[in-house]
């Protein structure tokens, strides 16, 4: 019996969608990524052109399949809104306007050297890091903009006590709370959920009706 044909696209074994390396070393650099990869994709879902993802090889030479790197989170303006195994730069046509990298014992000196300069090169618009655990960089958020060739940061203002960061890219606040990346939209004045917060105000009422139903 022949096997049915999936309508998923295929793994192309000269560019693998794996690079054998973990999502993330800790719950710390973990829910960073989540959070941050899931709040942008509800804020964009109305976005056909926008692409939202995490931990995804991009390669970025055709024919060179070591020539490939693994952004903790993106953001492409520009281009379908799909599901996509890996992102060839030759076949997209276009770089990622945005990249965070999340810091771990293994990984910060590569999101400050290496990859810094790889992201600049590729004309990746703004490059954004993170330290959740505030171990690794002397500032636990920053955010970088590439004019001519080269990253300059991003300035940023104080709020409650709070560094906030505007990303001209994605047309929102970033803010560091309690170890939390916090994205704000200035223009409905209100911070955007993660899958988490979410729930948990789902059980805060949750727990709010059981109570009024105590009541009666």
């Amino acid at each position: 019996m022949p096997m049915k044909k999936s309508p998923f696209p295929a793994e192309d074994p000269l560019y693998p969608s794996s690079d054998g390396q973990p999502l993330a070393e800790n719950d710390w650099q973990l829910h960073a990524i989540l959070d941050a990869v899931a709040v942008l994709d509800v804020h964009f879902e109305e976005r056909p052109d926008v692409y939202v993802s995490g931990d995804l090889l991009i390669y970025y030479e055709e024919g060179e399949p070591r020539q490939c790197v693994a952004p903790d989170v993106l953001v492409v303006f520009g281009v379908p809104r799909r599901r996509r195994m890996v992102y060839k730069l030759w076949e997209e046509g276009k770089t990622p306007d945005f990249v965070l990298e999340v810091a771990s014992e293994d990984t910060w000196r590569q999101d400050e050297g290496p990859k810094r300069t790889l992201y600049a090169e590729l004309g990746v618009r703004e490059y954004w890091l993170l330290d959740p655990r505030e171990e690794y960089f002397e500032a636990p958020l920053r955010g970088l903009t590439l004019a001519d060739g080269r990253y300059r940061p991003l300035p940023a203002k104080v709020e409650g006590g709070r560094r906030v960061f505007r990303s001209q890219v994605l047309g929102l606040d970033l803010r560091l709370e309690d170890g939390r990346l916090c994205f704000h939209d200035p223009a409905t004045g209100k911070d955007l959920r993660t899958l988490r917060s979410a729930e948990a105000r789902i059980a805060e009422l949750q727990s709010r009706l059981r109570e009024v139903d105590s009541l009666r």
